[in-house]
């Protein structure tokens, strides 16, 4: 019983080994590859990589507050609506 509680461990332990040197392999390969793309944008620009970068955080931003500034508009209109244009199923409704 304890042999085989033994095997379990170590294979649990061979197991996250193993998860953890991919997720190592997967993290290396894109810093590696994916990482330089503001740089080579901002060359391609004439700009420096620094501006490139900041100006993508404010789109960012602005684009995340536009889309909730919609919903909130869109949600205000349909509750606004509902409150004006009720279903009335007969005339002694009102």
């Amino acid at each position: 019983m304890k042999n085989n509680q033994q095997i379990k461990r170590l294979y649990y332990l061979a197991l996250k080994f193993k998860m953890k040197k991919f997720i190592h392999s997967v993290r290396y390969f894109f810093e590696r590859h994916g990482f330089g793309v503001f740089t080579r944008l901002a060359d391609r620009l004439g700009m420096r990589a620094k501006n490139v970068r900041i100006y993508f955080i404010y789109v960012t931003f602005f684009t995340v507050g536009l889309s909730f500034g919609f919903y909130l508009t869109l949600a205000f209109l349909l509750k606004l609506k509902d409150m004006i244009y009720t279903k009335r199923s007969s005339v002694f409704d009102l």
